[in-house]
């Protein structure tokens, strides 16, 4: 009898091998899988908040891109007004030459003797050069007799009732007004129609 006990001691812990090892307790499950969503939940969170930040960049970057481009233009415009403009001091000075010059050269014509022809062909030969060199930087005179007076390039010196002209007309320059470019240097001086009383 002994024996058998022996064989069925054996046969139970073959059995026991057998058996398949205990799974986890169902508790143990529940937890792990209320790890895994928060888990989840963060990373969504992580992701949302980095494509925020990214999309934060790229407006930023925009916004930047546009205000240097913005500048660039703005910086090509001044150095093509400066260029343009760069003479206009020295050109304003040179103007108060050419005045003289056009004095001298209808006082010789008025005056009208001979033995100032020489002087009156030189003065005009001056004049004309002057104008040339005026023209080159693009500074032209302004008109005026025969026009509407404009405020913007002429300047009234005085009113002079007239029934042959309309009223508001420039009548007379007393001083020539001249452009450089599309930018008014010096206004004309003039003298302005208006309707006898």
């Amino acid at each position: 009898m002994s024996k058998k006990k022996t064989e069925q001691a054996r046969n139970s812990e073959t059995r026991d091998e057998d058996l398949p090892e205990s799974e986890p307790e169902p508790e143990a499950e529940t937890g792990e899988a209320q790890e895994a969503p928060t888990e989840v939940d963060q990373l969504k969170k992580e992701v949302a908040e980095a494509r925020a930040e990214a999309a934060e960049t790229y407006d930023r970057l925009l916004r930047l891109s546009a205000e240097f481009e913005n500048y660039k233009k703005r910086m090509q415009r001044q150095a093509e007004d400066h260029r343009k403009y760069a003479n206009e001091s020295i050109i304003k000075d040179l103007l108060s030459v050419v005045d003289n010059l056009e004095r001298a050269v209808n006082a010789s014509q008025q005056s009208g003797s001979g033995a100032d022809a020489c002087m009156l062909e030189g003065l005009e030969m001056t004049l004309n050069e002057i104008r040339k060199v005026l023209k080159k930087y693009h500074v032209e005179p302004v008109e005026a007799v025969g026009e509407p007076f404009d405020p913007t390039y002429h300047e009234a010196v005085m009113q002079q009732p007239s029934e042959d002209h309309p009223d508001n007309t420039v009548i007379q320059e007393m001083q020539k007004g001249y452009m450089l470019h599309d930018r008014l240097i010096r206004p004309a001086m003039v003298v302005v129609a208006k309707a006898p009383a």
